[in-house]
């Protein structure tokens, strides 16, 4: 697959920020029918999963490791299987993923523990702000993101804060098409990654982050 890689940056940041804290390393754009699986409507955890760990992948080439490929959704389905998560059955199934699965197969294939951190509503996503601004500037990779009544799959690649309010970065999986399909400048074009403010995030529905444990720079932060 010809997957396009840190399709977020040259993306303007709004307005004029005062703090930025962006990912570090590189990682891929996974989504919708990007290795010609038709996942419209349910793959959305599955692809922002496989970003995360295309991430992973990269620093291990990067240290002359030889990584354990990004999983495919098959790959995936049975090791939540094997793993006693999921009942036979999941396994070729169109059934959902969120961030809970994503930190079982972040272990299970890389030996990276994914924090798990609930927002109970979208208005107090603002508190976990510093938690945010913490994992990207100690060298933190993307964050998967996901929740109830928006239950569209997301990863974060960033958080900014300026005149304009507080913005997150989002990758936004649910693009269909074949991998490198669009080209990057036409995806920030069409919003399949952009900044987007706190107050865009449902109010009413709550929200779970998954922050992949390992970081660029060697140490946790504080």
């Amino acid at each position: 697959m010809s997957l396009l890689s840190d399709v977020h940056r040259g993306l303007s940041f709004p307005g004029s920020p005062h703090r930025v804290a962006l990912v570090s390393g590189s990682c891929l754009y996974f989504h919708y029918g990007c290795d010609g699986v038709d996942d419209r409507g349910w793959g959305c955890g599955y692809r922002t999963l496989q970003t995360l760990c295309s991430w992973l992948v990269s620093l291990a080439d990067q240290q002359r490791v030889n990584p354990r490929p990004v999983p495919s959704v098959k790959e995936i389905q049975d090791s939540l299987v094997e793993m006693g998560d999921k009942p036979p059955s999941f396994a070729g199934s169109k059934d959902w993923i969120g961030t809970v699965e994503a930190a079982l197969c972040l272990d299970h294939f890389y030996a990276v523990p994914g924090k798990l951190v609930h927002v109970p509503c979208g208005r107090e996503l603002e508190r976990e702000l510093e938690a945010l601004y913490g994992h990207f500037q100690g060298g933190g990779g993307p964050i998967m993101m996901g929740g109830d009544r928006d239950n569209s799959s997301k990863g974060l690649l960033g958080v900014c804060s300026g005149p304009t309010g507080h913005h997150l970065l989002v990758l936004d999986p649910h693009y269909y098409g074949r991998a490198g399909s669009l080209p990057k400048g036409e995806l920030q074009t069409r919003g399949w990654v952009s900044w987007r403010g706190l107050e865009s995030f449902e109010e009413s529905s709550f929200y779970n982050l998954c922050l992949p444990q390992f970081w660029t720079k060697g140490s946790p932060p504080l």
